[in-house]
């Protein structure tokens, strides 16, 4: 009987955590539309060429060598995983807490719940060097950010190992349940150091200081695209549980479910109510990024607040992302979709949240491990992308800006019969 329990809770455990990953790789799409529909339509084919290259370059070097570096135990030159059943069911046995424990399922679904993450955070950085930054720059940073990066931050953090032999984050109070840091701030700060030696779309700030806006082609598509990321989330946050074979975890998930969609529907209403206020307009973009914002407010820690507490937080989330956009205008950081906002600046928020319902962390060490992530993501970017700025150039022609990226890189265009 005891073992018939152990197979049937492996099984849910690893089919739980490979659907979760699934709904993650949806937010792939998500991103691709939410991008597409807030470029303009001369440089839609390029956005969408980055996202889908991008994926497959994180799946890659993940694969062969970024799982490795942040857990151990990679998979690139090994066969098919094999299991001992008999060893993992005594492990469990002589458990105090029995089969009521720690997760257990197949280490080749917890290698694909992760790599659908560290595609995320790369996403993050497409949408804010869109329309003026080289294809093949962008995917030459997107393999060191996957394979070396990421990987790195992520073994201080959900790995467990020690910074540099320094200080170990977990002993100092740190926790990020899904992400909000790891992933989100993670991608935001590798974004702001490309953004700030990329420099803005022309015309996008006058000589005068006035910030002129640049609208997206398609608002059904960035609107179909930020409802794919809002259903993409429920895997993002609800597999991070990383459990659902057992009463107590089933109902934490069910929890952090209901927080990540009420989250995210306080991010969106206060957006539009703000919005309202500051521009007498009913801004759609701000609401889908108010939605966005309170999605990554709640990812630090979903399953500790109460339903109420969460709405708050994400309605916060979504007060603070508008603040930011107008504040990253105003220093002439040109942001196109709003990524460096929405997952840094709503990020460093979401961890800051974590101790007001999570008696297991403190401020502090949330403050020391979001200036770890932050440094080591923003500075070893900021190499990288000076590297490829003098050596291939990062950024494409005045005319092929003018053109549109589209034709330059992918001589196609999204919308030929147009133009």
């Amino acid at each position: 009987m005891e073992q018939n329990i152990f197979h049937l809770q492996y099984a849910m455990d690893t089919f739980y955590f490979l659907v979760c990953g699934a709904l993650v790789m949806w937010m792939a799409a998500g991103f691709s539309m939410l991008e597409a529909g807030l470029v303009r339509s001369k440089n839609t084919t390029e956005i969408l060429t980055k996202n889908v290259a991008l994926y497959a370059i994180a799946c890659i070097m993940y694969l062969a060598c970024g799982y490795e570096i942040m857990y151990g135990g990679g998979f690139f030159l090994s066969g098919i995983e094999t299991v001992d059943a008999a060893a993992v069911l005594k492990e469990f046995s002589d458990r105090e807490d029995g089969f009521t424990g720690g997760a257990i399922y197949s280490k080749a679904s917890d290698f694909f719940f992760q790599v659908v993450f560290v595609a995320t955070a790369m996403s993050i950085v497409s949408g804010a060097v869109a329309e003026r930054m080289k294809l093949w720059a962008f995917l030459i940073f997107a393999v060191v950010l996957t394979g070396v990066i990421y990987p790195m931050e992520g073994s201080w953090t959900w790995g467990g190992n020690s910074v540099f032999g320094l200080y170990t984050l977990g002993d100092l109070g740190f926790s990020d349940f899904a992400g909000s840091g790891i992933v989100h701030m993670a991608g935001a700060a590798a974004a702001l150091a490309g953004v700030l030696l990329l420099g803005a779309r022309k015309g996008k700030y006058s000589a005068d200081g006035k910030v002129n806006a640049i609208p997206g082609s398609n608002l059904p598509l960035a609107t179909l695209g930020t409802f794919i990321l809002w259903m993409g989330w429920f895997g993002f946050n609800g597999g991070s549980v990383l459990k659902l074979g057992d009463i107590g975890n089933s109902n934490s998930v069910a929890m952090v479910f209901l927080n990540t969609n009420a989250a995210a529907a306080g991010g969106a209403i206060a957006a539009l109510i703000l919005a309202k206020i500051l521009f007498k307009k009913a801004d759609l973009t701000m609401v889908l990024n108010g939605a966005l914002a309170g999605l990554v407010a709640i990812t630090a820690e979903p399953s500790t607040p109460t339903a109420l507490q969460a709405t708050l937080f994400g309605a916060m989330g979504g007060i603070i992302v508008i603040g930011a956009i107008i504040t990253l205008d105003k220093l002439k950081i040109d942001d196109p979709v709003g990524a460096i906002s929405v997952h840094g600046v709503v990020g460093l928020f979401g961890l800051l949240l974590v101790p007001v319902t999570n008696p297991g962390s403190t401020f502090s060490g949330q403050l020391i491990g979001a200036a770890t992530i932050f440094v080591w993501v923003f500075v070893t970017s900021l190499i990288v992308w000076a590297i490829l700025k003098a050596t291939m150039g990062i950024r494409v022609s005045e005319e092929e800006e003018y053109e549109g990226v589209d034709k330059s890189d992918c001589g196609l265009e999204a919308y030929p019969e147009f133009t």
